[in-house]
């Protein structure tokens, strides 16, 4: 029979494992030094992926899914978790999933409902139902906590990049109805209120303390716009407040940020210049398999064109010199690039 003090030192030392195992995992994250980050979003489950073939072929280390990963929209979690079983199932993503590694955030319909944010009844467990999707381990505090953030450093010291992986759903109040619409754009408008929240204050505190953690580039990863801010449909500019804070944050925020989005069926990059600080980037990429119409929609922090047929966003980081600098690109369905955009943080 084993004694009781040894059970609880085994206790202890597993105790000491997970917390080092974690550590690790925040920290370092692995050693391989991550050159090439792929990313998209808009992907719906019943319609062909043929865009999966060009992303393979260039050999991404990471790959970030940034919501509408499938087309829920339901309060049936049954029906919800078959649809995300149908995306896991096709073979051009599983050839992806085999050679990179899946990073993912979710937005309104893999969510669960159009525009929803935390009135959506289903919420606790579609965060489950997407985590299940992700082979989150049982423990992880990912499936603890409310929300589904997370952030994660990956690389050695000196060529550290950290992923912040935001949740514009789950603490959101409702969006704001326009007055009146103006031509050509969405039905909403920014909400002054102090009441009005985008990330909430749990998940506030959270990104406060994880930018401090030192790293050599940090990817942001937000379903919806940062900078484009006044076109109606879905963004930061819907709140304002949690927009300047966000973007008054990563002005304190030691090292150099790239934020990418998806949602709008388009993709676009813009460019904000933080004051004494580096250019912020807003690389968004959408959608992997559907096409909208061109329109003229004003952005005033766009850097080109728009694209609108079918496309996924690149980074690739040149670590040779002491800063990182990067070349961002919009991928057509060939893998053929449509709007590129070199900064090298070195001149900064």
């Amino acid at each position: 029979m084993i004694p009781k003090s040894l059970f609880k030192y085994l206790e202890r030392v597993n105790l000491i494992c997970s917390i080092l195992f974690l550590l690790s995992t925040l920290y370092c994250g692995g050693n391989q030094t991550i050159t090439t980050i792929a990313f998209g979003s808009c992907l719906k489950e019943t319609r062909p992926q043929p865009i999966w073939k060009s992303v393979i072929n260039l050999k991404p280390d990471i790959f970030v899914l940034l919501g509408d990963n499938i087309y829920g929209d339901t309060h049936d979690m049954t029906k919800l978790r078959e649809k995300w079983n149908k995306f896991n199932s096709i073979q051009g993503f599983q050839e992806l999933r085999a050679n990179c590694r899946l990073l993912a955030v979710w937005d309104d319909h893999d969510y669960g409902e159009n525009d929803a944010g935390l009135e959506y009844p289903r919420k606790a467990e579609s965060q489950q139902i997407f985590l299940d999707f992700l082979n989150e381990p049982r423990d992880s505090v990912r499936r603890k906590s409310h929300g589904i953030y997370d952030s994660i450093i990956l690389g050695p010291v000196g060529k550290r990049v950290q992923f912040i992986l935001l949740d514009t759903r789950y603490f959101r109040t409702s969006l704001k109805r326009a007055l009146q619409r103006k031509s050509g754009n969405g039905p909403y408008e920014p909400n002054d209120s102090k009441k009005a929240e985008l990330l909430g204050r749990e998940q506030w505190n959270w990104l406060e303390k994880t930018l401090k953690i030192p790293a050599d580039l940090r990817i942001i990863a937000s379903s919806i716009q940062v900078l484009s801010a006044n076109h109606g449909w879905e963004t930061w500019g819907n709140f304002p407040n949690d927009r300047a804070r966000l973007l008054n944050l990563l002005m304190h925020t030691k090292g150099a940020s790239i934020i990418i989005s998806g949602d709008r069926h388009s993709a676009e990059i813009s460019q904000f210049h933080l004051p004494d600080g580096f250019p912020l980037l807003d690389i968004t990429s959408s959608a992997m398999n559907q096409r909208q119409r061109p329109n003229s929609e004003k952005n005033t922090y766009r850097i080109g064109e728009k694209y609108f047929n079918e496309n996924f966003g690149l980074i690739e980081i040149d670590w040779s010199q002491k800063k990182p600098s990067v070349e961002v690109s919009i991928c057509d369905l060939q893998g053929v690039s449509q709007i590129k955009h070199e900064l090298d943080y070195n001149l900064r």
